[in-house]
């Protein structure tokens, strides 16, 4: 329970700089947003002046950042100068998508990237290995938009196996009842498996992209760890002592190694909710992503702000989580007692 108390005590703080940083680096971005918003091509000076008091940029930093801090205590975000929606709205109708969108290619990584790594660590130098390295290595140097572009000339423009990446679900398709917002499930809550196929077609080629880079590190760390377990002595003596090779990789080996992959678990999800933006961008995905990068181009500085914190607050958790499975899977770790 200390410990529990101890990190969210230390979340405060850790929010607060985000939000003083993301506050920051707008205001440091290049551009006007009053004379955006005004239409500078057809408003005077009187027009961009109204917009920009109406804005609160008239105000000096400090004030502004006083303003803003002073809504978040309030629990508001802000509202959209694009949208015409308070941030809050918007962010929590979009952020099913993005949810859905990520935990897919998340479990598909790992259920590609952690067979694939003990299974190369189990026989190294072999084709397995050789594959998990040239896997590993692809997904490193490819950026995000570049293997999601690749994809979609593969799949999409050469083979025709794909659907068009124009987001979550046909324009022309009627969505089943929002229930939970995400679409794989809500199609299934609603017995429409025909909806069901359809989401899941879609949603294919932006998952395999962000899978691919979530894939490499996990397949390379859980390659590594693997490796350097199963050379220690303990395993050395259940050998010796005739256990079954399954129980000695399961029961011993992959137990013993899952501290380090928990840990790039932990850091591939954290930089996923940043991928994301790249890969929403590519494949007309309407999620948190492409709100926040619109939002940026068109200097709308509530939107972006808010995605960093909501952005921050999922870090938060997912490292709070992480440092939780960190006692259940070792108690030596002593979290609980420390």
């Amino acid at each position: 329970m200390a410990f529990l108390l101890r990190r969210l005590a230390g979340v405060v703080p850790t929010l607060f700089g985000v939000v003083v940083a993301a506050f920051v680096l707008t205001r440091l971005l290049p551009g006007d947003p009053a004379v955006f918003f005004a239409n500078s091509v057809t408003a005077d000076a009187a027009t961009i002046a109204a917009v920009r008091q109406k804005l609160g940029l008239d105000l000096p930093l400090w004030q502004q950042f006083l303003v803003y801090a002073g809504q978040l205590l309030r629990g508001d975000l802000g509202q959209s100068v694009g949208t015409g929606q308070p941030v809050a709205t918007d962010l929590l109708r979009l952020l099913p998508a993005s949810a859905e969108l990520t935990l897919v290619a998340f479990a598909l990584a790992i259920l590609v990237a952690v067979p694939l790594g003990v299974a190369a660590a189990l026989r190294p130098g072999s084709v397995i290995d050789h594959a998990c390295r040239l896997l590993s290595t692809a997904g490193v140097s490819l950026p995000t938009f570049v293997s999601g572009l690749l994809l979609i000339y593969i799949f999409y423009y050469q083979l025709g196996t794909a659907p068009e990446p124009i987001g979550r679900i046909d324009p022309f398709a009627i969505p089943p009842p929002g229930i939970t917002g995400f679409l794989l499930i809500d199609t299934l809550l609603a017995g429409d498996t025909e909806g069901f196929a359809a989401a899941a077609r879609q949603i294919v080629l932006p998952a395999v992209t962000m899978a691919l880079f979530a894939l490499a590190p996990l397949a390379r760390m859980t390659r590594a760890s693997m490796l350097g377990v199963l050379g220690s002595e303990f395993i050395r003596t259940a050998r010796a002592n005739g256990l079954r090779r399954r129980k000695i990789i399961v029961s011993y080996a992959l137990r013993n190694a899952l501290l380090p992959i928990v840990t790039t678990l932990g850091m591939v999800f954290s930089n996923m909710l940043g991928a994301n933006v790249l890969v929403e961008r590519v494949f007309a995905w309407p999620g948190i992503g492409s709100y926040a990068l619109d939002s940026l181009i068109s200097l709308d500085y509530a939107p972006v702000q808010g995605f960093m914190l909501l952005m921050a607050t999922i870090f938060v958790l997912v490292n709070l989580v992480i440092d939780l499975l960190y006692a259940v899977i070792d108690p030596r770790t002593g979290l609980f007692h420390a």
